[in-house]
């Protein structure tokens, strides 16, 4: 298989069995490991859900390989200021093992739980690319002022930098013809969720997902870059089946992803009920090694 693949572990454990999921995610072989960046999530929000960054940093200390990062961050509830700072003592515990997965961010729960107005569809886009603007300057840079619309630094310091040069690699997830062009102009690397909803069915999805793949190598070529010389992150889990419903259909699904040129796919570590509910057996099963 030549398709890197990730497991994403929910924030929703206390410490002790999360930090046996996140060991168990490296012995089993696989390629990176993420969790959640949200206060609260869709079906799940009256149940445990544990902050991010601590989440990852915990991670770091009980792994020694594996990459891990955020699936994906948002500027929903982050301003950049600080957010470089937990990112760069992010990178420096896990030695250099940090990748940044970064979104526009949804109309859900983390957007109006500040209390503030929740931005338009346009207006998302435009925060992010503020978002992914400043976040790469303060990570390249010892001190950094700027302005923008929605954003500010007034000599922000970061001492003494990440550990990986010049910052983290950033994944730009986008779904749209204006998220795309941000994630051709400043990601380093594509992630997307495809198009279409479950409910559509899994065939549309896939549907879905190719088109998505020729309208990012459109953004990329348009933005002078050599589509084959960015990865490409698929969630597997965003169609109408879960991937980790059997052995086959997980095999299946990195095929159609590989086919399309994906070099990367995300699943999930199974829960027991609800969204996501499978047997770990067969993610012990799809393991690389």
């Amino acid at each position: 298989m030549s398709v890197n693949v990730g497991v994403v572990v929910l924030p929703q454990q206390r410490w002790p069995e999360a930090a046996a999921r996140w060991r168990a995610v490296e012995e089993m072989g696989f390629s990176h490991a993420w969790t959640y960046d949200h206060l609260a999530w869709q079906s799940l929000a009256d149940e445990p859900w544990f902050a991010t960054v601590p989440t990852l940093t915990a991670a770091a200390l009980v792994t020694e390989r594996i990459r891990l990062g955020t699936w994906v961050a948002s500027p929903n509830y982050r301003h950049p200021v600080p957010f470089a700072k937990e990112l760069m003592s992010l990178d420096d515990v896990s030695g250099g093992r940090f990748v940044l997965g970064v979104g526009a961010g949804g109309s859900g729960w983390d957007a109006r739980v500040l209390g503030v107005e929740a931005p338009t569809p346009a207006q998302r886009v435009q925060r992010l690319d503020e978002f992914v603007t400043l976040l790469d300057l303060l990570l390249r840079q010892p001190v950094t002022s700027w302005q923008g619309e929605w954003f500010s630094a007034v000599e922000a310091r970061m001492h003494p930098g990440s550990v990986q040069r010049p910052r983290m690699p950033f994944v730009v997830a986008a779904n749209g013809p204006k998220g795309m062009r941000v994630a051709a102009e400043r990601g380093d690397g594509w992630a997307t969720t495809g198009a279409t909803s479950p409910d559509d069915g899994q065939d549309a999805w896939w549907d879905g997902v190719a088109g998505l793949v020729g309208r990012f190598e459109d953004a990329l070529v348009a933005a002078g870059r050599e589509p084959s010389s960015v990865p490409r992150y698929l969630n597997l889990d965003s169609g109408a089946v879960f991937s980790l419903a059997s052995r086959e259909a997980f095999v299946d699904a990195v095929g159609r992803a590989e086919g399309l040129g994906f070099t990367d796919v995300v699943t999930h570590w199974p829960r027991d009920s609800g969204v996501y509910a499978g047997d770990v057996a067969v993610l012990e099963r799809i393991a690389p090694g």
